[in-house]
């Protein structure tokens, strides 16, 4: 555990790790959060990718790949939970200034740097429409975020969710670390859980599923992003357990390593996340509706997202402890796709428009489309990486004092 609680660069590596690629620096990295990182990047990826340019076996996937965003959350929780857990056991307190300082380097510049491109050259906009400006400078697109008004852009629902994590999380810690104890704290996450469980069901009843039985689909679906799947009060379940995954293995090692070895997290987690995938899949009155593909049906709307966030803390925890087997079998790309996950997220959707206009939409079919759509979306990612993105992580590390 402590490769992961001492390694900043386990997950957001410091710029001049990142810039050597020696094999030393190679193995200093913890194998698991790349593996999940890239996995989840590149289905983010791919659900955005038009069935046409989809190779007929990632079809199939295509339709669970939202699934990454969620992989994300659970990644977020756990790092920012432990890097949090850590200074607090250390110093008794949460340097508040250092954190946000160390986020804003993190995610603002290629963030606004996308977002302006986007304002001033509307040519680069996946979507004819767009939300305001304001709403994704300020991180807030996502709170009544309907895809009839605006839909380029859309990937930036969960970017902001994270940010409201991100400025919770700290006061949170900072103010409960002394107060409550474990139990406390999951008893409060169990809340949240029952709360959102809740909140999702009465959206759906009283929204989706009136406009689901009157046949206004396309509506119901607009509606089903804008109030159940974009918010931030309605996406919570896999920053907490993220969390919860860390305040485990941190505060209770021993617990943990008892009731959640990998011999048994690993099947739970797998179970759950098949549990959720199989209550997704049940359609109801959705069924055969071409239209909603991946449309999420009410059982998986209101119940899988905390069951497929559990399955995937999990999975990620078993991964952390059999981190001395997966360093004997690295995947080949991992270190550079997690590497460039930010950039890749911030910028794909963009790629595909522009890779479009260049080739023509009907010449970005099958295999052919889906290569041309990786290759340019990594060079476009490796730009932003070294210009913007590399540029500000070397700038915090001679700012601020290396990461806890």
């Amino acid at each position: 555990m402590n490769i992961i609680a001492n390694s900043d660069s386990a997950y957001f590596p410091s710029a001049r790790s990142l810039s050597s690629q020696t094999a030393a620096k190679a193995q200093s990295r913890a194998v698991g959060p790349d593996v999940l990182r890239s996995l989840a990047i590149l289905l983010v990826m791919l659900v955005h990718l038009p069935v046409e340019a989809t190779p007929s076996s990632l079809v199939s996937i295509r339709t669970y790949a939202w699934v990454g965003v969620d992989i994300f959350f659970v990644l977020s929780g756990f790092l920012i939970g432990t890097q949090l857990f850590k200074e607090v056991s250390q110093t008794g307190g949460v340097d508040l200034k250092s954190f946000y300082l160390r986020r804003a380097f993190r995610i603002f510049p290629a963030f606004f740097v996308v977002l302006g491109l986007y304002a001033i050259f509307p040519v680069l906009r996946d979507a004819p429409t767009m939300q305001p400006v304001w709403s994704f400078a300020t991180f807030t697109v996502n709170f009544d975020f309907d895809p009839r008004v605006g839909r380029a852009f859309t990937q930036a629902w969960s970017l902001c969710v994270e940010e409201h994590f991100y400025l919770v999380l700290p006061l949170l810690v900072l103010l409960l670390h002394r107060r409550i104890g474990m139990g406390s704290t999951l008893f409060i996450a169990g809340a949240m859980m029952i709360a959102g469980i809740i909140l999702r069901y009465t959206i759906w009843e009283s929204q989706v599923g009136v406009l689901v039985d009157a046949g206004k689909l396309r509506d119901a679906f607009a509606v089903y992003l804008r109030d159940v799947y974009y918010p931030t009060y309605t996406r919570l379940d896999g920053l907490m357990f993220g969390v919860i995954l860390a305040a485990a293995r941190f505060f209770k090692p021993e617990l943990y390593k008892r009731y959640a070895p990998p011999r048994v997290a690993l099947p739970v987690g797998i179970a759950f996340v098949v549990t959720a995938l199989v209550l997704f899949s049940i359609r109801g009155p959705l069924e055969g509706a071409n239209l909603f593909l991946v449309f999420q049906a009410q059982l998986g709307a209101v119940g899988g997202f905390p069951l497929i966030s559990i399955g995937i803390a999990l999975i990620f925890g078993a991964m952390l402890d059999l981190e001395h087997v997966l360093k004997r079998w690295p995947v080949p790309g991992a270190v550079i796709v997690a590497t460039l996950s930010y950039s890749l997220y911030l910028t794909h959707k963009s790629v595909f428009h522009i890779d479009k206009l260049i080739f023509g939409e009907e010449n970005l079919q099958g295999g052919f489309g889906f290569m041309v759509y990786l290759a340019t979306s990594f060079a476009a990612a490796t730009v932003l990486w070294f210009c913007v993105e590399r540029t500000f992580l070397l700038l915090r590390d001679r700012v601020l004092s290396p990461s806890k």
